[in-house]
């Protein structure tokens, strides 16, 4: 339940639309769009937004970096989502929670270590950024243009993940069938997955 009221999918046409696309997609209406449900195309700018990050990056360090950040946000939300779109290319579970842990089981080369500790240290704090954290980069092969799309990856997470949060909008109940629960445990850092609501009683059953 979010700390606003969320519309239903009548509130414009525009709503309608974005409602209908996410139940196609899902299954189900997401939480995350139901936060957005007052303003559409708040949503729309966002996926034209990360289309933009996206379309630079592989989707390996994409998503390796979102991890990162959301991480650092406390985004349970975001990485539940993102840890099982990892889990859809090629992750196994025990390779994921080494991922999310940080151990040295973790299957990621260092340049994706450094890469993934950068883009938490922009989410924790970009002005803590120096000259030698870009440098770090470097060293591992990336360009200027590659920083910036790790950088913009990360700081795009920033938006995405605090506006969920400060709504109240939790995970989707999907992920308790979806996720083993280690996994599921792994990837909570912040708000509780949402649980069903339980039937009411029927009438004349004792309580």
């Amino acid at each position: 339940m979010a700390f606003i009221h969320t519309p239903n999918a009548s509130a414009s046409e525009k709503t309608t639309s974005m409602y209908a696309s996410a139940e196609a997609n899902y299954g189900y209406l997401p939480n995350m769009y139901r936060a957005f449900g007052h303003r559409p195309e708040v949503m729309e700018c966002w996926a034209a937004l990360l289309a933009s990050i996206r379309g630079h990056m592989s989707l390996r360090r994409y998503e390796l970096v979102t991890l990162a950040a959301a991480k650092e946000l406390k985004s349970s939300y975001c990485m539940l989502a993102h840890g099982s779109v990892l889990l859809r290319e090629g992750f196994t579970s025990d390779a994921l929670t080494a991922v999310v842990n940080e151990t040295e089981k973790a299957p990621i080369d260092a340049g994706e270590r450094a890469i993934m500790a950068f883009a938490a240290k922009v989410a924790r704090d970009a002005t803590s950024v120096t000259q030698q954290d870009i440098d770090g980069l470097k060293k591992h092969g990336l360009s200027d243009a590659e920083v910036f799309d790790v950088t913009a990856a990360a700081a795009a997470r920033c938006f995405f993940s605090k506006m969920l949060d400060a709504l109240g909008a939790a995970p989707d109940h999907a992920y308790l069938e979806r996720l083993e629960p280690k996994v599921r445990e792994a990837l909570s850092v912040g708000r509780e997955v949402e649980r069903p609501l339980a039937p009411s009683p029927s009438r004349g059953t004792s309580q």
